[in-house]
């Protein structure tokens, strides 16, 4: 998949992966969710579920650094100022020639690399958002578009990225 199909795919998985609610409880079913997907998968990661301003599940795997929290906070960044997903806002600077820095923010404080999703409440708007770190780009993002299908009941190979073109 190119940066224009990815693009169009992650732009539907945010029309499409909105909460009915979102509360403490939410929070802590999609982190103990993203939790479980990792031990299972042996994966070393970061994972951070927030309200915008205030954390609300946070958990450091086997395997992460120090490293990770930086990125989670980086990417938390992008989508709080941008309401969108991390990576989506990567690829739409991709395509346009652009980087955060030309749009005044310093690298040291935002990434726009995929693994922070919005978390979207039907009828409030995005609120917050949820965040891995410590795999490729592209796979932190998907997984947590799968722990949201997962925690939606919708299907996740009919919102998942297409295969990476090398």
């Amino acid at each position: 998949m190119g940066l224009t199909e990815d693009l169009a795919c992650v732009n539907l998985q945010e029309r499409e992966l909105r909460l009915p609610r979102f509360d403490f409880d939410v929070a802590w079913e999609l982190g103990t969710r993203l939790r479980a997907m990792a031990q299972q998968r042996r994966l070393g990661i970061v994972i951070d579920v927030r309200r915008f301003g205030q954390p609300l599940f946070y958990v450091a795997l086997e395997g992460t650094t120090p490293d990770n929290p930086e990125w989670v906070r980086r990417k938390v960044n992008v989508v709080t100022r941008y309401h969108r997903s991390s990576y989506g806002m990567g690829l739409n600077l991709q395509l346009k020639g652009q980087t955060l820095e030309e749009r005044g923010h310093a690298t040291a404080d935002f990434a726009a690399h995929g693994g922070s999703f919005p978390i979207h409440v039907e009828g409030a708007g995005i609120v917050g958002c949820v965040t891995v770190s410590g795999l490729p780009q592209r796979e932190d993002h998907e997984l947590v578009v799968e722990a949201l299908c997962s925690h939606l009941g919708r299907d996740y190979e009919s919102l998942k990225l297409g295969p990476e073109q090398s």
